[in-house]
């Protein structure tokens, strides 16, 4: 039997490869995801999660989820638990337990006191505007702050009464002592606490000083004995501090790995973007369909399985490239394909009566429910006189190999007979088509003579005796542009907006869709693959679609 060949590893995984060999870390592999809760998570940190969390099944070894909660006033606890709810739907889990940044307030405290005791942290009253100019740029160096030689005794004096609330918030901050005309600038004496009187969502009022995030990060690695600490590019420029901040501390030293980011074209995947079209009601929430958060996909339709697929495919890159968002789609139609019932449904519904068959007769028709799935068995759909199908299913006047209905053409109804163009009913005021007739062939249906009598077009249907109304959401990409976030100066990555990346529709659809349930999955045949909204009810059906069933978005906006 064939064996599928197995999958070289990635550069993190070789590291950890050689790790093991040699005893570092006693060949254990402990790694973390530590999102801050200031927002919802979107395919990047799925991205993250699955190399994470993957990383750890892969070699027996553990995963932490970490929220680094430093900053009580961009955070809630609506964000927590969107996390863990995105995290658990992906498939992972963290035993039951997470952790917090919050969870080291004290250790941290007691860090930042024992830097200040070494000499090596100082109490500073510039303000953040006046550190910055301080800080000199790329090509000149910066000064040093007037305050920078306190002594250790009024720093630890100052920063005692930083902690029991004696300053408001902005007048002090503690800073790292290291080099001023150091060529990495985050290196210049950064701020290691700030004073914030805010309530924590976790610690309420206990604390008034919270570690920055550069501070913070590093060490909790340290204290949950990380070994493997693996971060996106952007940190690669952080390294030399939290090298720094181990050494100084001498605490025990995870090892930081960066990778790429996930970028994908037409998405903006900032945080702050995402946070400001939810703001400015551009969407109609972090779950809207078009984000690229992990709620809004999974509103879309998405299943975990396309999502960790797609991270898969994508693999893990040492340096920043764009990923085409047609290969995400590609991964969900794939997924979708193999699992999702089918139906008809007709989106722009235009009469279509055939003269030859019975009045009020209504006959059932065999219909499959999946054909990449043979288990899935069939269902009975209604067949009569009176149909709906799509306008663009029609032509009057039709250009070359156009093999729809049209006027001398035959087409297939799916699943039923062959019919063939008659005439139409026009509206006298507009001219507009309101009603197509036809006549059909008796003989070929499935089962008849003429059951395999070829023609070259097939269409769908709904019959209008007892389809039901449905409302469904066509969805484009959110922006017009390939690489979103990149705007001109003076310019607005809003301005990138796609005007048609929703259109609202009413729809006819099989009455066997009557009893759907939010999340189900469909594929409207010949239309895409869709999903119940959240927002359904017995009375209101509404249907997202989820993706087209060809990759057209791609071809228009290239051509």
């Amino acid at each position: 039997m064939e064996t599928k060949p197995e999958k070289s590893l990635n550069f993190i995984h070789e590291i950890i490869e050689e790790d093991n060999r040699t005893g570092k870390y006693e060949k254990r592999v402990h790694t973390r995801f530590p999102p801050e809760p200031n927002g919802y998570l979107h395919i990047g940190h799925a991205k993250s999660i699955c190399l994470n969390f993957g990383t750890a099944a892969k070699y027996n070894g553990k995963c932490n989820l970490r929220f680094d909660d430093t900053n009580p006033v961009k955070e809630d606890v609506e964000y927590v638990d969107s996390i863990k709810e995105d995290v658990r739907w992906l498939g992972f889990n963290w035993e039951g337990k997470e952790l917090y940044a919050s969870d080291y307030f004290e250790t941290l405290y007691e860090y930042a006191e024992f830097l200040i005791k070494k000499g090596k942290a100082f109490v500073c009253d510039l303000s953040v505007e006046e550190i910055g100019k301080y800080r000199g740029t790329v090509t000149q160096p910066g000064k040093e702050s007037p305050y920078r030689n306190r002594s250790a005794d009024e720093n630890l004096e100052l920063f005692r009464k930083m902690r029991s609330g004696e300053f408001p918030d902005g007048e002090k901050v503690l800073r790292a002592k290291i080099d001023m005309t150091h060529p990495n600038m985050l290196m210049r004496d950064p701020i290691l606490y700030r004073i914030l009187h805010a309530e924590h969502h976790r610690t309420g009022s206990k604390w008034c000083i919270y570690p920055m995030y550069d501070f913070a990060h590093g060490q909790c690695d340290s204290i949950e004995s990380i070994t493997h600490s693996i971060c996106t590019l952007e940190f690669e420029v952080h390294r030399p501090l939290y090298n720094w901040f181990i050494k100084e501390l001498e605490i025990y030293a995870p090892q930081q790995i960066e990778f790429a980011r996930l970028n994908l074209t037409y998405t903006v995947m900032s945080k702050r973007k995402l946070l400001e079209l939810v703001q400015g009601g551009f969407v109609s929430g972090w779950d809207d369909p078009r984000m690229p958060t992990i709620c809004g996909l999974r509103r879309r339709g998405y299943t975990p399985e396309a999502i960790r697929n797609f991270a898969d495919i994508i693999g893990v890159a040492k340096r920043d490239n764009m990923i085409d968002v047609s290969l995400l789609e590609h991964c969900i139609r794939e997924d979708l394909n193999k699992q999702a019932s089918r139906k008809l449904a007709v989106i722009n519904p235009l009469k279509l009566v055939i003269e030859n068959y019975k009045e009020s007769f209504i006959e059932e028709i065999d219909a499959v429910n999946n054909p990449e799935n043979p288990e899935a068995g069939t269902r009975k759909i209604s067949f009569s006189k009176v149909l709906y199908i799509e306008q663009e299913d029609f032509m009057e006047n039709p250009p070359a190999k156009f093999f729809r209905l049209a006027p001398g053409n035959e087409v297939r109804l799916k699943y039923a007979y062959i019919i063939k163009f008659t005439g139409v009913i026009k509206d006298d005021t507009t001219g507009k088509i309101k009603e197509v007739r036809c006549t059909y062939d008796p003989d070929t249906r499935s089962g008849m003579p003429l059951s395999n009598r070829k023609v070259k077009g097939t269409i769908h249907w709904v019959a209008a005796c007892n389809s039901i109304e449905a409302e469904v959401r066509l969805y484009e990409q959110l922006f017009t542009k390939e690489k979103s976030e990149e705007v001109e100066e003076g310019h607005d990555f809003k301005e990138n907006l796609n005007p048609s990346s929703l259109q609202v529709k009413r729809c006819f659809i099989e009455p066997s869709a009557k009893q759907a349930k939010p999340g189900e999955k469909y594929q409207f045949e010949r239309m895409g693959y869709f999903c119940v909204d959240p927002d359904s009810s017995k009375d209101k059906l509404i249907f997202n679609r989820t993706v087209t069933l060809k990759d057209s978005w791609a071809k228009i906006t290239k051509a």
